[in-house]
């Protein structure tokens, strides 16, 4: 609505008076709109191709069922073997592999599924081999990566999501776009609630009856509204895997308290008869354990009587190491109690359950999960293919916007205008030096946000000087 001016002619001029003062949000709005609108702009393919990898990386949990049925699935033919015969199936199959952790079949019909480092097998992978438990025959071979124990099909999109398969370089576009995800998120977020609108449903909903811009603006302010909450998770999930960023985390993680607990299953020295190498109770692979050893079966037997059970993963004893036992539901985080069992006795040397964990540490297990969409399975993986359809209509609606403003009159082709330059003029000094301080914190500790930003102001510093360089370089003539 707009308030027609007064006719000059038989109204008298009123006395100048002092200004009428700003809201706080009016003077930061268009330094909000200005940030918004680089950052959609220079950023949005990075988050585009995270998007879509993100999307295609979300499916493939459905895709590798049905990809490798054969190796994860096997006809239900008698009651299972013993899980010590079907590891040395296992070993019969790959004689230079060495074993280091088994994962029992979790239901009728499941495969057992036993990794092993191999030398053919590419480094930070193993072996993952699927031995049918009724027979003990092999049913396939397939290198596997990480916890989730992710096959060829969903670590190749992974890795694709991650790194763009260029390695540690390529890790910078995914840090990237995950740093500047909130931010884009949040300030949408503040523009659309400050936006005004004829009803309150417009804020919800897309505008009934609207063409053009004003249409396509409705869209992407609606959308990004019910989007923001799960784009702000992941970006906030996402740097904890981040090269730079993650390492800020996680030293803060570690003062506060949080950091995630291991069970211990280290041996008393001379209990094995090894010679103290780190065993797979740890991060690393040790030699294989010599000594005295109950066996797998027993081992998994001592843990389910402390109620250790269901789908679990076994880490076989190394020297100086014994059993470690651990629940992987995943889907059910409060289902990932872990026991170290002592390989000659069968005794439980340490329980370590997830109710005793730091609550940074079960968040931090939730957010994880969630972002790699195993917390609650199929539901998860749902809403994070719904989360990155949203991101990529909203990026795909952010450049029509953009694509709309161009200046059709003077040039065919031509690019949509930036905001006004000078945006933070405007803002009241109380409002921008604590402002100006918090930027520099978040990008000290968020460091590909905080040199990236640098890096755009900088362009655009170099731009107005440009254009004011022209400007006053232009000869004064005839008005025409």
């Amino acid at each position: 609505m707009s308030i027609d001016a007064p006719d000059q002619g038989t109204v008298p001029k009123a006395e100048p008076g002092p200004a009428e003062p700003k809201s706080t949000w009016g003077a930061l709005r268009p330094l909000v709109l200005r940030l918004h609108f680089y950052a959609g702009l220079l950023i949005a393919p990075l988050l585009l191709l995270a998007a879509v990898s993100g999307l295609l990386y979300s499916l493939s949990f459905q895709a590798e069922k049905f990809v490798y049925r054969h190796e994860l699935t096997a006809p239900v033919t008698g009651p299972s073997l013993p899980l010590e015969s079907q590891v040395d199936a296992a070993r019969r199959a790959n004689p230079d592999g060495t074993v280091t952790t088994v994962w029992p079949p979790y239901e009728d019909g499941a495969t057992t599924r036993v990794l092993m480092t191999d030398p053919g097998v590419e480094e930070g992978k193993s072996l993952a081999v699927f031995v049918d438990p009724y027979t003990a025959e092999i049913r396939g071979e397939l290198p596997s990566y990480g916890s989730s124990g992710a096959l060829p099909l969903r670590a190749w999109l992974d890795e694709l999501h991650r790194d763009l398969h260029l390695g540690d370089f390529g890790r910078n576009y995914s840090e990237l776009a995950a740093s500047w995800l909130w931010v884009v998120a949040l300030g949408g977020l503040l523009l659309w609630f400050g936006r005004r609108r004829r009803t309150k449903r417009a804020l919800i909903l897309p505008e009934r009856g609207t063409t053009g811009r004003r249409r396509t603006l409705s869209w992407h302010g609606s959308v990004g509204l019910w989007a923001v909450a799960g784009l702000v998770v992941l970006s906030a999930t996402g740097l904890t895997w981040s090269r730079y960023a993650g390492e800020n985390i996680g030293a803060v993680q570690d003062q506060l308290g949080g950091a995630t607990p291991t069970v211990s299953a280290a041996l008393e020295a001379g209990a094995d008869g090894g010679d103290g190498h780190e065993g797979h109770g740890g991060t690393g692979h040790g030699a294989e354990h010599k000594g005295a050893d109950v066996g797998i079966d027993n081992a998994v037997a001592a843990a389910r009587g402390v109620g250790v059970d269901g789908r679990i993963a076994v880490t076989l004893p190394a020297d100086g190491s014994g059993y470690v036992v651990k629940e992987t539901d995943t889907q059910y985080p409060v289902h990932l109690d872990s026991v170290a069992v002592d390989p000659a006795d069968g005794r439980v040397i340490d329980e370590l359950r997830f109710d005793d964990y730091p609550l940074l540490a079960k968040l931090t297990r939730y957010g994880i999960d969630g972002h790699m969409g195993v917390l609650f399975g199929l539901v998860n993986q749902l809403a994070l293919a719904a989360l990155m359809v949203a991101l990529i209509l909203l990026i795909v609606w952010g450049y029509r916007m953009w694509w709309l403003r161009r200046p059709t009159k003077e040039r065919r082709l031509s690019a949509g205008r930036p905001m006004p330059r000078g945006a933070w003029r405007k803002v009241p000094v109380t409002a921008l030096l604590p402002l100006a301080a918090a930027t520099a914190l978040v990008g000290w500790f968020v460091p590909m946000l905080g040199i990236s930003l640098l890096m755009f102001l900088a362009v655009d510093i170099t731009l107005g000087a440009v254009a004011k360089a022209r400007a006053t370089s232009v000869p004064q003539g005839t008005d025409s």
